[in-house]
């Protein structure tokens, strides 16, 4: 089978197949990493306790969460005692103690928003691909750098309001009439664009990332197949391209997200106490004090963790939204040869 005659097969894959492969890439993900990193979390908290008032940022490989520590909150699987010996110990005490269901703490916000996140994303970056394609010819290297940023840019674009939502929903349990004065209200004193604060530190990480990711895995993927002698891919060369095209961006993009955490604490910390925003909290200015206080290192801080989350989450995002792809696409052909 020459690469000619496949082409056709991949591009019989409809929008709602890929939507259907990329929504059960991204509930298979964060079923997988979530539990990975409320261990971790908890870890974290038994060796640096964090006094009330004061919030962090944690990634599940899809999703930014932020918690607030604060007395009567409702985040007991971080307030917890631990008196954990190491990952393996606080896994086994977790379960026993607290049940199964404790490894996945947090996980419906996550679903509520990396499953229409991810679907939008993959989706559109498939079918710009596949435009760009038959525009540009096959073989343009800047095809995946392209659809890459113009996915990305959508999804955090259109999913930027329920971002803000999710955000607020975490601090405190909010009933649904809650929610919709307390949009309401921030949409009357400060108009709609209120509801997409953030939306430039997320845009200034997810963007250069998405395009390094999807150029590096379709480099890796075509290089490994050629030295494998196959024309498609297999579930592990997805596998291993995912990995290592998601560790190389996330090493590169992360000062960016360095910043947008330090932003996002800082931000709720000063909603929280009701006091003003102060205006040099710009991405460039915390930069500046990040290298001032801690040297060039610092904004490289927590690179070994972010590499744990990022590889495994991208490697089991990418190969079973190609394998959903690949099964969708055997249907279709079987369908047309009856």
């Amino acid at each position: 089978m020459d690469p000619e005659t496949r082409r056709p097969e991949i591009i019989k894959v409809t929008p709602l197949q890929q939507m259907l492969a990329s929504g059960t890439g991204a509930i298979l993900t964060s079923l997988i990493v979530t539990p990975l990193d409320v261990v971790k979390i908890r870890l974290q908290a038994q060796n640096n306790p964090l006094p009330k008032g004061k919030c962090f940022v944690y990634s599940n490989g899809l999703m930014d969460h932020l918690c607030v520590c604060e007395e009567g909150g409702n985040k007991l699987w971080y307030k917890k005692p631990g008196n954990f010996q190491g990952t393996l110990d606080a896994f086994l005490k977790i379960i026993r103690n607290e049940g199964i269901k404790s490894l996945w703490s947090g996980l419906p916000p996550t679903l509520v928003m990396a499953v229409p996140a991810t679907v939008i994303y993959f989706t559109c970056y498939d079918q710009l691909t596949a435009l760009l394609r038959s525009k540009l010819g096959e073989n343009k290297t800047c095809i995946p750098i392209v659809a890459g940023i113009v996915a990305r840019f959508g999804a955090v674009t259109v999913i930027s309001p329920l971002e803000l939502i999710r955000t607020k929903m975490q601090s405190k349990k909010f009933s649904y009439i809650e929610l919709h004065r307390f949009v309401s209200k921030k949409v009357s004193e400060d108009g709609w664009i209120s509801l997409w604060r953030g939306w430039a530190s997320t845009v200034l990480r997810d963007v250069p990332f998405s395009a390094m990711y999807w150029y590096n895995y379709e480099i890796l993927k075509k290089w490994l197949c050629e030295k494998s002698g196959l024309y498609e891919p297999t579930f592990m060369i997805n596998f291993t391209s995912g990995a290592l095209s998601g560790s190389f961006a996330a090493v590169v993009t992360l000062p960016i997200d360095v910043v947008k955490t330090q932003k996002q604490t800082q931000l709720w910390t000063y909603e929280s106490r009701k006091i003003s925003v102060p205006l040099h909290m710009s991405t460039w200015v915390i930069m500046k004090n990040i290298v001032a206080k801690n040297g060039f290192s610092g904004l490289f801080s927590g690179l070994i963790p972010r590499l744990i989350k990022i590889a495994p989450a991208c490697a089991i995002m990418i190969s079973t939204y190609e394998f959903g792809k690949a099964f969708f696409q055997k249907r279709n052909v079987q369908r047309q040869q009856y």
